[in-house]
Order: structure tokens, then sequence, then C-alpha cells
């Protein structure tokens, strides 16, 4: 939502105000998606990416409105997953926050001194994180990412 605010206060009158509004009712039913029937989800997942369809098909004339074009256009078939799953989150914010205090250890210590100490951090942080919201040891998720499996299922 920020980065369509910005793109319309910089001038994008055709792409941005669009999809803002089509996200902005893709957040109202995502707030009701766990008391929604599945096919209520259906018929509303199917009824946004028809109108998804309709924006992504208008050419903005700002630079600001192609950007976000091109970044939908990529992300497109997973944009409204949660109305095909309810128990998938709608948002990534979980996901940076897990990654926040990642961003202030390479602010604070001025990053990494490889150049395979930031991937490895992030894969394993990656890891422990799903393990904790799954319930899974940390430990016992490492040994099983180093194994070859995803060793992620709840116990």
């Amino acid at each position: 939502m920020r980065d369509l605010r910005y793109a319309i206060e910089a001038g994008d009158t055709i792409f941005a105000p669009r999809l803002k509004a089509l996200l902005l009712r893709a957040v109202l039913l995502a707030r009701r998606r766990l008391e929604l029937k599945a096919s209520s989800r259906l018929e509303y997942r199917r009824r946004l990416e028809r109108d998804l369809d309709a924006v992504l098909a208008l050419q903005p004339t700002d630079r600001h409105g192609r950007r976000l074009r091109k970044r939908y256009l990529a992300v497109r078939e997973s944009l409204f997953t949660f109305l095909e799953h309810p128990e998938a989150p709608p948002d990534n914010n979980r996901s940076e926050r897990d990654l926040r205090p990642m961003v202030t250890y390479r602010k604070v210590t001025g990053g990494f001194r490889s150049s395979w100490g930031p991937e490895l951090c992030a894969g394993i942080k990656s890891v422990v994180g799903t393990a904790a919201r799954r319930g899974v040891h940390a430990y016992d998720a490492i040994l099983a990412a180093l194994a070859g499996s995803n060793g992620l299922a709840s116990g």
C-alpha cells in the first residue's frame, strides 16, 4: 500500500489508484476469510483475479506505475492465495518482523565479512523461524535441513 500511495502521489493516475482499490477489497476479504465457506472464498478469488487482470492490462505512463505493474505481474499467481488456503496469512508482515533483528545486526556490525555469510545466516534464520512457528525444535530443524529433508512437520 505504501508503494501504491507513493506512485499515486508521484503522478500515476492510471494504474496505482485502481490497484489500490482492488487490494483494499482484498484486505476486507482477508479479514473475513476464516468465516467464509470454501465456495464463497473461491468465488471471491475468481472475481478479484478477473479484476486484477483488467488492472494489469492497463499501461501506466508514469515510471512508478510501470515499476509497480511489473512487480505485480511477477507475483500475480500468489496474490490471493489466502482465499484458497485460509490458513495462509494474507501478508508477509510476520516474515518481515522475523527478519528485523538481522537487519539491526547488519547495521550495528557493519555487515558480514564474507560473501557466503548473509546467505547462510538468512537460510538458518528461515529454517529456525519456520520451525518455531510449527512447534519443531530449532536443532532438529537444522539437522533435517542439513540432511536434505524439510523436517518441519509439527511434532
